[in-house]
């Protein structure tokens, strides 16, 4: 005996799963339409915070997982000039490392 009803090949059920796809989408845009900027902004201190993690060894600042963080570094690096803009730094804070 043969039970079609959990294969999923019925196209109705494929259209309504694919049309309940859409309505979610659309209400998660909705949704999250107005929250967006907070959402962004949340994201990048988030990011900060970690590259100030990744960055403080160098700085000075003793950081108890400087031996994890050190792989991190040269992967975050594209993103340093940014980041020492935005914390107000006109120049490197870095002695040995200069990206403007």
């Amino acid at each position: 005996m043969h039970d079609d009803h959990g294969s999923g090949h019925d196209p109705r059920l494929e259209r309504i799963r694919a049309w309940l796809g859409q309505a979610r989408f659309f209400a998660e845009e909705v949704y999250s339409s107005r929250y967006r900027g907070a959402i962004a902004r949340a994201r990048r201190d988030e990011d900060d915070l970690f590259m100030l993690l990744v960055f403080s060894e160098m700085m000075g600042v003793p950081n108890p997982a400087a031996y994890y963080t050190l792989e991190l570094q040269p992967l975050l690096l594209e993103r340093f000039h940014d980041w020492h803009c935005r914390m107000g730094m006109e120049r490197s804070p870095l002695d040995h490392f200069k990206c403007c």
